[in-house]
């Protein structure tokens, strides 16, 4: 069982993958923005994080920069769960410091697969 942070300001996807994580014994902590993604993340120190892009304020590129770039979290793995599906937009994630990349609607096997082997 892993600590797992959603961020997104989506509640109907934070609730998909919610179901999907606990059915899995994870446990979850939410942020519905960047920010708050970014002072979750510092304050409790998941297991790996589940960012977002397209969010208003702070976007999921720029929080997982934050992330993987300050000492204190980069130990964290970062996972962009996101609609752009663009080859630029995993690029500029993987250049952001995100671990991994999928695409929503994400597919239960697909994230399983990906936290597993990120946490592994």
């Amino acid at each position: 069982m892993a600590r797992i942070l959603i961020v997104d300001d989506s509640p109907t996807e934070v609730r998909k993958i919610s179901t999907i994580l606990e059915k899995h014994k994870h446990e979850i902590i939410t942020a519905d923005n960047g920010a708050d993604g970014v002072a979750t993340a510092r304050a409790e120190k998941p297991d790996l994080v589940l960012m977002d892009v397209v969010m208003p304020g702070l976007n999921g590129f720029q929080a997982t920069r934050q992330l993987t770039r300050a000492a204190e979290t980069a130990d964290i793995p970062v996972v962009i769960v996101t609609t752009k599906d663009q080859e630029t937009d995993r690029v500029w994630g993987t250049r952001q410091g995100a671990k991994g990349y999928l695409v929503k609607p994400v597919n239960e096997d697909d994230l399983i697969s990906t936290i597993n082997q990120l946490l592994s």
